[in-house]
């Protein structure tokens, strides 16, 4: 039995990403003071990129404990990390580099790989490391950061793709049906692990998918892969801004 989502609808964007900036703030507080260290899996997109700029802000950046912070990724596209598609780069643009962040609490995938299985298997191998947790043993991460795109993937998990399917590995390959084809993903199993998941969501284009994957109506909707994002422990937590949680009410 999955833990019922948390959904969250802002007043405003603004206040979104104010909010958001509050519960991550509240996880990395609890996890450090738990384990003396916060792991937390950044997401690609534009949602997420306004929030990298909340955090970094002088308002935000100094209520955390960056020193005990480590960035890994859920997902990255198949190219170098200088790419303009690469998460990465998106996000140390918008916060490794603002905050200063040492390059030894940041572990990125590695998309310019010429083997992303390898790539993927590589990034399995730092995942267990960080987590301290051997295979068979799925490894718990504090917080995962996660969008929704219109088809209803999530991450790089996108419908109709093995990579959805996968049960045995932490990280797999990835195929998108349009723009950057190959990619790196997390799997289901260590996305349904962590102690929080964090959905963000903005804008009313993304009403209709946010509504399917929350009150899943079909079967079709049931299997959406974001719909499968459904942890048996832990928090699942969706924060819309007014447009994305329209139809939720």
């Amino acid at each position: 039995m999955s833990v019922t989502p948390d959904i969250r609808i802002a007043h405003s964007t603004h206040e979104w990403a104010q909010d958001a900036a509050a519960v991550i703030a509240s996880i990395s507080e609890r996890a450090i003071q738990t384990t003396g260290r916060f792991i937390m899996a950044l997401s690609g997109g534009s949602t997420p990129k306004t929030l990298y700029h909340v955090l970094a802000s002088p308002e935000w950046n100094e209520r955390f404990d960056w020193s005990r912070t480590l960035f890994v990724f859920g997902d990255e596209r198949c190219v170098p990390p200088d790419h303009p598609d690469s998460n990465f780069r998106m996000a140390h643009t918008t916060l490794f580099q603002p905050l200063n962040i040492h390059a030894d609490h940041i572990f990125r995938m590695k998309g310019e790989h010429g083997d992303p299985a390898v790539a993927a298997q590589e990034y399995e191998e730092i995942i267990r490391r960080l987590t301290d947790s051997a295979a068979p043993q799925v490894p718990r991460v504090d917080l995962v950061l996660l969008g929704l795109g219109n088809d209803g993937h999530t991450a790089s998990l996108f419908p109709g793709t093995a990579a959805l399917h996968e049960q045995n590995k932490v990280v797999t390959v990835g195929q998108a049906p349009t723009g950057v084809r190959s990619r790196i993903t997390l799997t289901l199993g260590v996305l349904n692990r962590a102690a929080v998941i964090l959905f963000l969501v903005t804008g009313t284009g993304k009403a209709s998918m946010v509504r399917r994957v929350i009150k899943p109506e079909t079967e079709v909707d049931r299997f959406l892969p974001a719909a499968l994002v459904a942890p048996e422990s832990g928090q699942l937590v969706w924060m819309l801004d007014p447009g994305a949680g329209a139809q939720t009410k």
